[in-house]
């Protein structure tokens, strides 16, 4: 899978999809047979985040609340610690807005989820890499060979590492993948449980900083690390102006 790196200027993130696609999709979805008629009644919005994305600056302003005040709409924020916990919440109704990398849509999409792809943001190929520990023998790549990588099954990290072991001419298979949480794999990563962790920004950037980490490799030069911007079918049915908004406040 790729997807271009074209730049994109941070107040591009929903110009483009609120002046082009986001219209298209939000009246298709309409117009395939949801009725937006019970958007009277349902005026919640629950919005999946996870740390180190633009929602946790929209946030913490409270700006999306007063924005949305004036619809009678209400904010629920649900925090999650990655992308493929968020996209199994989007696809069994917990929530109805989500922010992920490019990765696991793919997972969710092939699952059936009922989601669609509003908007997207920069790429950040810098946000993500794969790390080893200070005094780490592991110097390259190819020194990953057989041993035990720590990462979050399914998310955007888990496409990082194997286009980065496709580039050495390795595989999944030439190695030991432990499938942890950001969480768990920090305390496996000091506890020298595993020999590399594959991590995004702001668990990257405080790992380093607090045990002096190596960066083996980062996402330059093998992904993008792009964010997109998910709502659900009915949300985007029921209240179309409420995605409207929300990509809007993301935007300022």
């Amino acid at each position: 899978m790729h997807v271009a790196t074209k730049q994109v200027t941070r107040r591009s993130i929903a110009i483009n999809a609120l002046r082009g696609g986001i219209g298209v999709v939000l009246g298709g979805v309409v117009a395939a047979g949801f009725s937006p008629a019970a958007r009277a009644d349902n005026r919640i919005v629950r919005i999946g985040i996870q740390k180190a994305v633009t929602f946790n600056i929209v946030r913490g302003s409270g700006a999306l609340e007063r924005a949305l005040a004036a619809s009678n709409v209400s904010v629920v924020w649900k925090e999650f610690p990655g992308g493929p916990q968020m996209l199994e919440a989007l696809n069994v109704g917990a929530i109805d807005f989500a922010t992920t990398g490019e990765a696991p849509p793919i997972f969710a999409q092939a699952a059936g989820a009922p989601l669609l792809y509003v908007g997207a943001q920069p790429s950040a190929p810098k946000g993500e890499a794969i790390i080893v520990p200070s005094d780490s023998p592991l110097h390259a790549l190819g020194d990953l060979k057989g041993k035990r990588v720590a990462l979050n099954k399914g998310s955007n990290v888990h496409y990082l590492l194997v286009r980065a072991l496709a580039s050495v001419g390795l595989t999944p298979s030439d190695i030991r993948p432990i499938y942890l949480p950001p969480a768990d794999a920090r305390a496996a990563f000091e506890q020298g449980s595993v020999d590399a962790w594959v991590i995004w920004d702001p668990f990257l950037a405080a790992a380093r900083a607090a045990t002096g980490a190596r960066v083996l490799a980062d996402g330059t030069g093998l992904v993008p690390n792009r964010q997109y911007l998910l709502a659900s079918r009915t949300l985007a049915a029921q209240q179309p102006d409420t995605v409207r908004t929300i990509l809007s406040e993301i935007e300022k």
